[in-house]
């Protein structure tokens, strides 16, 4: 991720519960305790949310290896509701997503912040590294104004019966919020996302009215993918 760069108070609390979002592989796992000990050093999470993010840790650390990585990859790999890349749940597939790519490093950049290769700026716990080298007030104002993504990937994770769900909890709690679970929406199967429309449906594409059937037209006021922070990242979870 961001070389290293100056914490702010609250900190060390986000670069936790960044590293806790992270691919569980070997080097992470060697860092369990120290994290523990950072959160209760920082003392910013709440005492019941710790005792939660603790028993995740220290779950994590006797579970299987395979079955730990394996479990995070369903988790957070498969399907757009818990997907950590936030500009899933803002622009989706559009191609509004590569400019605010593209306005998001920009704002790290301007930081004195550079991501590492093959990263991409929208990952939580990228986002996260860069939350924690802002002062409180700003890296507060941040997490709320992304709040609603959070409580959305809290929800999905909840009905998921996951305790990654104690990570969103905390941000949320960080952002000076209460963690509300947002029901999330059904996510569609891959095999039929990745369906191509019949060449001769008609008008009975997907998204689309049946042949015959009144075709509606919803028109959307075009906003330039300009700006910086957080806002570059506000926007309905989908």
């Amino acid at each position: 991720m961001f070389a290293a760069a100056t914490l702010r108070p609250m900190g060390n609390s986000l670069r936790v519960l960044a590293a806790l979002l992270a691919y569980p592989d070997a080097r992470l796992r060697e860092h369990f305790a120290e994290m523990r000990a950072l959160l209760a050093a920082d003392d910013a999470v709440p005492r019941s949310r710790c005792e939660e993010l603790d028993a995740l840790t220290v779950a994590l650390e006797r579970a299987d290896p395979m079955e730990t990585e394996a479990a995070y990859v369903e988790i957070f790999d498969r399907g757009r509701a818990t997907s950590l890349h936030l500009f899933e749940h803002v622009h989706g597939d559009s191609r509004e997503r590569g400019p605010a790519m593209i306005d998001l490093c920009r704002t790290y950049e301007a930081a004195g912040l550079f991501l590492a290769p093959a990263e991409l700026p929208d990952y939580l716990p990228v986002v996260l590294e860069f939350v924690s080298t802002q002062p409180p007030r700003e890296a507060r104002a941040f997490l709320a104004e992304i709040v609603h993504i959070l409580n959305a990937i809290f929800g999905a994770l909840c009905t998921r019966e996951s305790a990654y769900a104690s990570v969103l909890g905390a941000l949320i709690e960080l952002a000076g919020e209460k963690a509300q679970p947002i029901e999330p929406a059904a996510d569609e199967a891959l095999d039929e996302s990745w369906v191509e429309p019949s060449v001769f449906a008609g008008c009975s594409a997907k998204g689309q009215a049946k042949p015959g059937q009144a075709q509606p037209i919803h028109v959307v006021r075009s906003v330039p993918a300009t700006g910086s922070g957080a806002n570059v990242l506000s926007g309905a979870a989908r």
